[in-house]
C-alpha cells in the first residue's frame, strides 16, 4: 500500500514537471532565428566573426523597435511587440558578453572585434535612453515594455564596462608581449 502511494506521488510529480517544462519552453523562446543560429554555429571557431554576428543581431532588434515606434498607424499591441524585442535584445547582448568572456578566458585576441562592440554598446545606450525618455507614447504602451527596457539599459551599461575592461586588458597584454619580443 505504501509503495503504491509513493509510486502515485512520483507519477504525479513527473506529470507536473513535464507540464512545467513545456510551459517554460513555450514562454522562453529562442531570440535568434534559425538562420541566425546557423550563422553562429558556422562561426564557432572564429571568435571575431561570432562576436560581430551577435552585435549585428542585437542591432537588428533595436532597428525593429525603432521601426515599430515610428509607425504611427500601428498602435495595437505595439507595446507587447516592443517588450518581446527588448527581451530578445537583452538575451542577445547577454550572450554576446558570455562569448566575449569565454574567448577571453581562452586567450583569444579579441581587440579587433571589441572596438566595434564598444561602439555598438555606446550607440545602444543612446537609443535605449531615447526610448525611455520618449514622450509620444501612451502610459499603457510604456508600461508594457518598461521592465524589459530597464533590464536592457542595465545590461548595456554593465556589459559596456566589461567590454572596455576586456579591451584594455587585451591591449595591455599585447603591449607586454610585444616588449618581450
Amino acid at each position: 500500500m505504501r509503495l503504491r502511494h509513493i509510486a502515485l506521488c512520483l507519477a504525479l510529480l513527473a506529470c507536473a514537471l513535464g507540464t512545467c517544462s513545456r510551459a517554460y519552453a513555450d514562454k522562453h523562446r529562442d531570440p535568434l532565428t534559425n538562420d541566425e543560429v546557423n550563422k553562429i554555429r558556422d562561426a564557432s571557431d572564429e571568435p571575431d566573426k561570432r562576436i560581430l554576428l551577435y552585435v549585428q543581431f542585437a542591432k537588428t532588434r533595436l532597428l525593429a523597435i525603432e521601426q515599430l515606434r515610428a509607425d504611427t498607424k500601428l498602435k495595437t499591441d505595439r507595446g507587447k511587440q516592443i517588450h518581446d524585442l527588448l527581451e530578445d535584445f537583452t538575451t542577445i547582448i547577454d550572450e554576446l558578453d558570455d562569448n566575449i568572456d569565454m574567448y577571453d578566458r581562452q586567450h583569444s585576441d579579441l581587440r579587433k572585434a571589441l572596438k566595434p562592440v564598444v561602439e555598438a554598446y555606446t550607440d545602444w545606450q543612446l537609443k535605449l535612453r531615447a526610448i525611455k525618455e520618449a514622450t509620444d507614447v501612451s502610459d499603457e504602451e510604456k508600461k508594457a515594455y518598461d521592465f524589459p527596457l530597464d533590464s536592457a539599459i542595465d545590461s548595456v551599461n554593465s556589459e559596456l564596462d566589461s567590454a572596455r575592461e576586456t579591451l584594455d586588458k587585451q591591449n595591455k597584454n599585447a603591449a607586454e608581449y610585444k616588449k618581450k619580443k
